[in-house]
Protein backbone atom coordinates (compact mmCIF):
# COMPACT_ATOMS: atom_id res chain seq x y z
CA UNK A 1 0.00 0.00 0.00
CA UNK A 2 0.95 3.58 -0.64
CA UNK A 3 2.39 5.77 2.57
CA UNK A 4 -0.10 8.53 3.15
CA UNK A 5 2.39 11.68 4.24
CA UNK A 6 1.58 12.77 7.37
CA UNK A 7 3.37 15.64 9.22
CA UNK A 8 4.79 15.65 12.81
CA UNK A 9 2.74 17.73 14.05
CA UNK A 10 -0.63 15.79 12.84
CA UNK A 11 0.79 12.68 14.21
CA UNK A 12 2.14 14.13 17.71
CA UNK A 13 -1.67 15.44 17.98
CA UNK A 14 -2.74 11.89 17.32
CA UNK A 15 -0.67 10.58 20.10
CA UNK A 16 -1.65 12.83 22.33
CA UNK A 17 -5.52 12.57 21.80
CA UNK A 18 -4.67 8.50 22.25
CA UNK A 19 -3.06 9.32 25.07
CA UNK A 20 -6.25 11.28 26.62
CA UNK A 21 -8.29 8.51 26.04
CA UNK A 22 -5.73 5.83 27.48
CA UNK A 23 -5.95 8.06 30.88
CA UNK A 24 -9.74 8.76 30.89
CA UNK A 25 -10.37 4.56 30.05
CA UNK A 26 -11.16 2.95 32.95
CA UNK A 27 -9.78 -0.93 33.62
CA UNK A 28 -12.54 -2.25 35.31
CA UNK A 29 -15.34 -4.21 33.11
CA UNK A 30 -16.47 -7.20 31.33
CA UNK A 31 -14.27 -6.38 28.29
CA UNK A 32 -10.78 -5.33 30.31
CA UNK A 33 -11.18 -8.15 32.35
CA UNK A 34 -11.49 -10.83 29.11
CA UNK A 35 -7.67 -9.48 28.46
CA UNK A 36 -5.86 -11.69 28.07
CA UNK A 37 -7.49 -14.83 27.48
CA UNK A 38 -4.92 -16.88 25.90
CA UNK A 39 -1.48 -16.23 25.04
CA UNK A 40 0.03 -13.16 23.87
CA UNK A 41 2.43 -13.35 21.10
CA UNK A 42 5.32 -10.74 20.64
CA UNK A 43 6.84 -10.35 17.10
CA UNK A 44 10.44 -9.98 16.96
CA UNK A 45 11.54 -8.72 13.56
CA UNK A 46 15.23 -9.78 13.89
CA UNK A 47 16.52 -12.92 13.90
CA UNK A 48 16.78 -14.97 17.95
CA UNK A 49 20.22 -13.74 19.51
CA UNK A 50 19.98 -10.20 18.94
CA UNK A 51 19.79 -7.25 21.47
CA UNK A 52 15.66 -6.97 19.98
CA UNK A 53 15.17 -10.73 20.69
CA UNK A 54 17.43 -10.35 23.82
CA UNK A 55 15.44 -7.74 25.33
CA UNK A 56 11.86 -9.23 24.56
CA UNK A 57 12.57 -12.36 25.96
CA UNK A 58 13.85 -10.64 29.11
CA UNK A 59 10.28 -8.57 29.21
CA UNK A 60 8.13 -11.78 28.43
CA UNK A 61 8.53 -13.80 31.65
CA UNK A 62 7.60 -10.24 33.49
CA UNK A 63 4.60 -9.15 31.36
CA UNK A 64 3.40 -12.83 31.52
CA UNK A 65 3.67 -12.71 35.50
CA UNK A 66 2.12 -9.52 35.73
CA UNK A 67 -0.91 -10.32 33.34
CA UNK A 68 -1.52 -13.90 33.92
CA UNK A 69 -0.93 -15.00 30.21
CA UNK A 70 2.07 -16.88 28.67
CA UNK A 71 3.71 -13.93 26.45
CA UNK A 72 5.55 -16.01 23.79
CA UNK A 73 8.62 -14.42 21.09
CA UNK A 74 7.72 -15.05 17.38
CA UNK A 75 11.20 -14.49 15.53
CA UNK A 76 10.06 -13.23 12.28
CA UNK A 77 13.56 -11.82 10.78
CA UNK A 78 13.26 -10.12 7.15
CA UNK A 79 13.86 -7.11 5.17
CA UNK A 80 15.41 -5.16 7.95
CA UNK A 81 13.22 -5.84 10.12
CA UNK A 82 9.72 -5.00 7.86
CA UNK A 83 8.55 -8.78 7.54
CA UNK A 84 7.94 -9.20 11.01
CA UNK A 85 6.91 -5.69 11.13
CA UNK A 86 4.56 -6.01 8.37
CA UNK A 87 2.85 -9.19 10.26
CA UNK A 88 1.89 -7.02 13.38
CA UNK A 89 0.70 -4.18 10.96
CA UNK A 90 -1.87 -6.41 9.80
CA UNK A 91 -2.38 -8.14 12.92
CA UNK A 92 -5.80 -8.02 14.51
CA UNK A 93 -6.01 -4.98 16.92
CA UNK A 94 -7.05 -7.48 19.74
CA UNK A 95 -4.20 -6.83 21.91
CA UNK A 96 -2.88 -10.86 21.18
CA UNK A 97 0.17 -9.82 18.67
CA UNK A 98 2.62 -6.96 19.61
CA UNK A 99 5.64 -5.77 18.00
CA UNK A 100 9.04 -5.13 19.62
CA UNK A 101 9.80 -2.76 17.09
CA UNK A 102 13.37 -0.76 16.88
CA UNK A 103 15.11 2.10 15.47
CA UNK A 104 15.19 0.34 12.50
CA UNK A 105 11.98 -0.77 11.66
CA UNK A 106 9.99 2.80 13.65
CA UNK A 107 12.93 5.52 12.61
CA UNK A 108 14.66 4.86 9.91
CA UNK A 109 13.01 2.08 7.59
CA UNK A 110 10.62 4.49 6.20
CA UNK A 111 13.37 6.96 4.90
CA UNK A 112 15.28 3.87 3.58
CA UNK A 113 12.44 1.98 1.55
CA UNK A 114 10.42 4.01 -0.79
CA UNK A 115 7.57 1.59 -0.61
CA UNK A 116 6.60 -0.10 2.46
CA UNK A 117 3.71 -2.30 2.76
CA UNK A 118 2.89 -0.83 5.91
CA UNK A 119 2.93 3.19 7.96
CA UNK A 120 5.44 3.15 10.72
CA UNK A 121 3.52 5.65 12.04
CA UNK A 122 -0.58 5.07 11.14
CA UNK A 123 -0.84 1.22 11.21
CA UNK A 124 0.96 1.20 15.34
CA UNK A 125 -0.19 2.24 18.57
CA UNK A 126 3.35 3.15 20.56
CA UNK A 127 3.25 1.13 24.25
CA UNK A 128 6.45 2.35 25.80
CA UNK A 129 10.13 2.34 24.96
CA UNK A 130 11.88 -0.59 26.96
CA UNK A 131 15.54 0.20 26.52
CA UNK A 132 17.53 2.57 24.94
CA UNK A 133 21.35 0.85 23.72
CA UNK A 134 24.49 1.74 22.75
CA UNK A 135 26.20 0.29 19.57
CA UNK A 136 29.85 -0.96 20.37
CA UNK A 137 32.77 -0.60 17.77
CA UNK A 138 34.73 -4.09 17.78
CA UNK A 139 36.81 -6.12 15.92
CA UNK A 140 38.01 -10.21 16.05
CA UNK A 141 40.30 -9.77 19.21
CA UNK A 142 42.36 -11.85 17.31
CA UNK A 143 42.39 -10.26 14.09
CA UNK A 144 42.97 -6.70 16.03
CA UNK A 145 46.02 -7.81 17.60
CA UNK A 146 47.52 -9.21 14.48
CA UNK A 147 46.98 -5.85 12.81
CA UNK A 148 48.26 -3.86 15.86
CA UNK A 149 45.13 -1.88 16.02
CA UNK A 150 43.95 -1.20 19.77
CA UNK A 151 41.81 2.09 19.44
CA UNK A 152 39.71 3.48 17.12
CA UNK A 153 42.70 6.20 16.06
CA UNK A 154 45.11 3.37 15.00
CA UNK A 155 41.72 1.33 13.24
CA UNK A 156 41.72 4.49 11.36
CA UNK A 157 45.23 5.24 9.98
CA UNK A 158 45.46 0.93 9.18
CA UNK A 159 42.13 1.64 7.21
CA UNK A 160 43.20 4.77 5.76
CA UNK A 161 46.83 2.73 4.99
CA UNK A 162 44.72 0.06 3.12
CA UNK A 163 41.79 1.65 1.55
CA UNK A 164 39.03 -0.95 0.62
CA UNK A 165 40.73 -3.89 2.77
CA UNK A 166 38.23 -3.77 5.54
CA UNK A 167 34.94 -5.37 5.57
CA UNK A 168 31.84 -4.00 8.02
CA UNK A 169 29.66 -6.47 9.14
CA UNK A 170 25.68 -5.29 9.84
CA UNK A 171 22.63 -6.93 11.20
CA UNK A 172 21.24 -5.83 7.78
CA UNK A 173 21.03 -3.09 5.32
CA UNK A 174 19.31 0.58 5.93
CA UNK A 175 19.64 -0.77 10.09
CA UNK A 176 20.79 0.96 13.39
CA UNK A 177 23.82 -1.22 13.21
CA UNK A 178 24.46 -0.35 9.36
CA UNK A 179 23.98 3.27 9.10
CA UNK A 180 26.44 3.80 12.43
CA UNK A 181 28.87 2.36 10.29
CA UNK A 182 27.90 4.43 7.19
CA UNK A 183 27.85 7.44 9.59
CA UNK A 184 31.36 6.43 10.56
CA UNK A 185 32.74 6.24 7.03
CA UNK A 186 31.66 9.36 6.43
CA UNK A 187 33.20 11.17 8.91
CA UNK A 188 36.21 10.00 9.30
CA UNK A 189 36.84 9.12 5.28
CA UNK A 190 37.10 5.57 5.24
CA UNK A 191 36.64 2.74 2.96
CA UNK A 192 35.05 -0.47 3.83
CA UNK A 193 33.25 -3.31 2.75
CA UNK A 194 29.33 -3.50 3.67
CA UNK A 195 28.67 -7.36 4.20
CA UNK A 196 24.58 -7.69 5.34
CA UNK A 197 23.81 -10.68 7.33
CA UNK A 198 20.01 -11.62 8.42
CA UNK A 199 20.31 -9.90 12.20
CA UNK A 200 23.22 -9.63 14.52
CA UNK A 201 23.62 -13.54 15.58
CA UNK A 202 24.83 -14.63 12.37
CA UNK A 203 26.85 -11.50 11.76
CA UNK A 204 28.83 -12.03 15.07
CA UNK A 205 29.16 -15.79 14.44
CA UNK A 206 31.27 -14.54 11.30
CA UNK A 207 33.11 -11.55 13.45
CA UNK A 208 34.09 -14.44 16.24
CA UNK A 209 35.19 -16.98 13.23
CA UNK A 210 37.57 -13.26 11.87
CA UNK A 211 35.59 -13.72 8.59
CA UNK A 212 34.41 -10.18 9.28
CA UNK A 213 36.37 -7.28 10.32
CA UNK A 214 34.12 -4.64 11.92
CA UNK A 215 31.34 -4.18 13.14
CA UNK A 216 29.15 -1.47 14.94
CA UNK A 217 26.88 -4.19 16.74
CA UNK A 218 23.92 -3.54 19.42
CA UNK A 219 26.19 -3.73 22.87
CA UNK A 220 23.71 -6.42 24.71
CA UNK A 221 24.07 -8.66 21.38
CA UNK A 222 28.31 -8.58 21.68
CA UNK A 223 28.87 -8.37 25.53
CA UNK A 224 28.98 -12.14 26.02
CA UNK A 225 31.76 -11.93 23.13
CA UNK A 226 33.58 -8.99 24.37
CA UNK A 227 33.61 -10.20 28.32
CA UNK A 228 34.67 -13.99 26.96
CA UNK A 229 37.57 -11.69 25.02
CA UNK A 230 36.72 -13.09 21.56
CA UNK A 231 35.37 -9.55 20.54
CA UNK A 232 37.77 -6.25 20.84
CA UNK A 233 35.64 -3.23 21.81
CA UNK A 234 37.07 -0.24 20.57
CA UNK A 235 34.60 2.06 21.41
CA UNK A 236 30.96 2.96 22.13
CA UNK A 237 28.64 4.94 19.80
CA UNK A 238 26.52 6.59 22.06
CA UNK A 239 27.45 10.63 23.51
CA UNK A 240 28.70 9.29 26.84
CA UNK A 241 30.43 5.96 28.45
CA UNK A 242 28.26 2.71 29.10
CA UNK A 243 27.89 1.98 32.52
CA UNK A 244 28.49 -1.81 30.96
CA UNK A 245 32.10 -1.03 29.77
CA UNK A 246 33.47 2.05 31.34
CA UNK A 247 36.84 1.79 30.30
CA UNK A 248 35.54 1.64 26.74
CA UNK A 249 35.78 5.03 25.10
CA UNK A 250 33.10 6.80 22.83
CA UNK A 251 33.93 7.20 19.48
CA UNK A 252 33.72 10.70 19.79
CA UNK A 253 37.09 10.32 22.29
CA UNK A 254 38.37 8.05 20.39
CA UNK A 255 38.81 9.32 17.51
CA UNK A 256 40.12 12.84 17.46
CA UNK A 257 38.49 15.90 15.06
CA UNK A 258 36.94 14.06 12.77
CA UNK A 259 34.44 12.59 15.01
CA UNK A 260 32.85 15.64 16.95
CA UNK A 261 29.63 15.05 18.21
CA UNK A 262 29.42 11.05 16.81
CA UNK A 263 26.43 9.14 18.27
CA UNK A 264 24.62 6.35 17.19
CA UNK A 265 22.89 4.75 19.62
CA UNK A 266 19.47 2.09 19.22
CA UNK A 267 16.14 1.82 21.03
CA UNK A 268 13.89 -0.59 21.36
CA UNK A 269 10.18 -0.71 22.39
CA UNK A 270 7.01 -1.87 23.06
CA UNK A 271 3.91 -1.60 20.19
CA UNK A 272 0.73 -2.91 19.09
CA UNK A 273 -1.76 -2.67 16.02
CA UNK A 274 -3.60 0.46 15.48
CA UNK A 275 -7.30 0.05 16.67
CA UNK A 276 -5.66 -1.46 19.42
CA UNK A 277 -8.30 -1.08 22.48
CA UNK A 278 -7.10 1.81 24.92
CA UNK A 279 -7.45 0.10 28.14
CA UNK A 280 -5.37 -3.02 26.45
CA UNK A 281 -2.63 -0.65 25.25
CA UNK A 282 -2.99 1.24 29.01
CA UNK A 283 -2.66 -2.37 30.78
CA UNK A 284 0.51 -3.57 29.12
CA UNK A 285 2.35 -0.11 29.60
CA UNK A 286 1.44 0.14 33.26
CA UNK A 287 2.49 -3.52 33.78
CA UNK A 288 5.84 -3.24 31.78
CA UNK A 289 6.92 0.15 33.16
CA UNK A 290 6.59 -1.70 36.72
CA UNK A 291 8.77 -4.44 35.61
CA UNK A 292 11.43 -2.18 34.56
CA UNK A 293 11.35 0.10 37.21
CA UNK A 294 12.19 -3.03 39.48
CA UNK A 295 15.51 -3.66 40.73
CA UNK A 296 16.33 -7.00 39.21
CA UNK A 297 14.94 -6.18 35.86
CA UNK A 298 17.16 -3.10 36.13
CA UNK A 299 20.26 -5.25 36.65
CA UNK A 300 19.97 -6.85 34.28
CA UNK A 301 19.63 -4.70 31.70
CA UNK A 302 22.24 -2.46 32.78
CA UNK A 303 24.67 -5.74 32.80
CA UNK A 304 23.86 -6.15 29.16
CA UNK A 305 24.54 -2.34 28.25
CA UNK A 306 20.79 -1.48 27.74
CA UNK A 307 19.51 1.33 29.56
CA UNK A 308 15.70 0.59 30.72
CA UNK A 309 12.66 2.99 29.90
CA UNK A 310 9.45 2.36 30.22
CA UNK A 311 8.05 5.98 28.58
CA UNK A 312 4.50 6.67 28.28
CA UNK A 313 3.37 6.36 25.00
CA UNK A 314 3.17 9.98 24.45
CA UNK A 315 6.65 10.26 25.10
CA UNK A 316 7.42 7.34 23.26
CA UNK A 317 5.30 8.54 20.54
CA UNK A 318 7.24 11.70 20.54
CA UNK A 319 10.49 9.67 20.47
CA UNK A 320 9.88 8.22 17.08
CA UNK A 321 9.15 11.44 15.79
CA UNK A 322 11.85 13.08 16.39
CA UNK A 323 13.73 9.85 15.15
CA UNK A 324 12.09 9.60 11.71
CA UNK A 325 13.48 13.21 11.50
CA UNK A 326 17.26 12.54 12.58
CA UNK A 327 17.53 9.31 10.66
CA UNK A 328 15.89 10.49 7.75
CA UNK A 329 18.74 13.16 7.16
CA UNK A 330 21.66 10.69 8.17
CA UNK A 331 20.23 8.80 5.29
CA UNK A 332 20.11 11.41 2.90
CA UNK A 333 23.69 12.37 3.68
CA UNK A 334 25.12 8.81 3.92
CA UNK A 335 24.00 7.43 0.51
CA UNK A 336 22.62 4.33 2.34
CA UNK A 337 20.56 1.85 0.30
CA UNK A 338 19.08 -0.94 0.57
CA UNK A 339 21.04 -4.05 -1.33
Amino acid sequence: MMIRARTRRQWLGTAFCATAALAAAPLPGLAQEAWPSKPVRIVVPFAAGGTTDILARAVAPELSKALGQAFIVDNRAGAGGNVGTEIVARAPADGYTLLMGTVGTHGINRALYPKLPFDPIQDFVPITMVAAVPNVMEMNADKARQMGIDSVASFIAKAKAQPGQFNMASSGSGTSIHLAGELFKRMTGVQMTHVPYKGSAPALLDMVAGNADVMFDNLPSSMQQIKAGKLKALAVTSSQRSAALPDVPTVEEAGGPALKGFEASSWFGLLAPAGTAPAVVQRVHQALARALATPEVKEKMLAQGAIPSGSSPAEFAQHIAREHEKWAQVVKDSGAKVD
